[in-house]
């Protein structure tokens, strides 16, 4: 939403970092009191343009979940150079949500919806002690997990699927079948690291393979259960859903003549 001064409406991109551990999701709530990343940035984004301004994003996430690479575009009237939205914009944003780029699209650019592949990470901080520092940033498991066998897991689910046992039973999406391009399970040390790009995700659908993956690489389940899961097209059949904490939104794949950053939005900060 812009005010009408007269002026011709541009769209802009910005890719946008956040800790999620405050708050409730990337979408706006119905309740305005409960904090969401979302209305922070719309707020901070119209003090710079002064004007309302309304954001659609990449991908939304859930309460807890944390982004490297969000992407989101608005519209506007106010006559901005790229620095003013960057610096201006991160000055009124709470320290756990910045900008990182900024960047003028064409006026049909949709973040989500010409987006064509999503990459997620999922960090288990596998230790018989649980860390504080790392608190609300990485999923805890103090029993012992085979990266290895996570990894062997996982490459039952590369590929087109039907994806319903690994979807929240409150999913509202038409259709449950994704592809995958690839999923990579590895061990840093005590961190057991996930990554997985897709062309779109289902609700919930990435901690529910989490979930699974870590109940194979802990010996609670036997190896195949993954596939059994997938096979049998029963959410129920699949397992505890992981935490939130340890999910990264990585970022979001466009065509080229977008002319945005490709997965170039998180800074290396090492764990991540």
């Amino acid at each position: 939403m812009t005010r009408d001064t007269g002026a011709t409406p541009q769209r802009v991109a910005l890719g946008i970092e956040y800790c999620g551990s405050a708050f409730h999701g990337w979408q706006l709530q119905k309740d305005p009191e409960l904090p969401t990343v979302q209305a922070s940035l719309e707020q901070a984004l119209s003090r710079v343009a002064d004007h309302p301004v309304r954001t659609h994003c990449a991908g939304r996430t859930d309460t807890g979940v944390h982004a490297m690479g969000q992407v989101i575009h608005f519209d506007t009237t106010a006559a901005r150079p790229d620095k003013a939205w960057l610096m201006g914009t991160n000055t009124a944003l709470p320290a756990d949500v910045c900008v990182r780029w900024v960047r003028s699209v064409s006026p049909d650019f949709h973040a989500r919806f010409d987006a064509f592949k999503r990459r997620y990470r999922y960090v288990i901080y596998n230790h018989p002690v649980r860390t504080a520092v790392l608190a609300g940033k990485v999923t805890w498991q103090c029993l012992p997990l085979s990266a290895e066998l996570m990894h062997s897991e996982a490459q039952h689910l590369v590929g087109s699927h039907d994806f319903t046992a690994y979807r929240a039973a409150a999913c509202q999406s038409r259709s449950a079948i994704r592809d995958v391009d690839a999923i990579t399970v590895r061990r840093e040390g005590s961190l057991v690291v996930l990554d997985i790009e897709a062309n779109a995700f289902l609700m919930h659908m990435i901690r529910n393979i989490a979930g699974v993956l870590m109940a194979v690489g802990g010996g609670r389940q036997a190896p195949g259960w993954a596939l059994e899961v997938l096979q049998a097209r029963d959410r129920r059949l699949g397992g505890v859903t992981a935490p939130p904490h340890g999910l990264y939104f990585m970022g979001a794949l466009y065509p080229r003549d977008c002319g945005l950053p490709a997965y170039a939005a998180a800074p290396d900060l090492g764990f991540i």
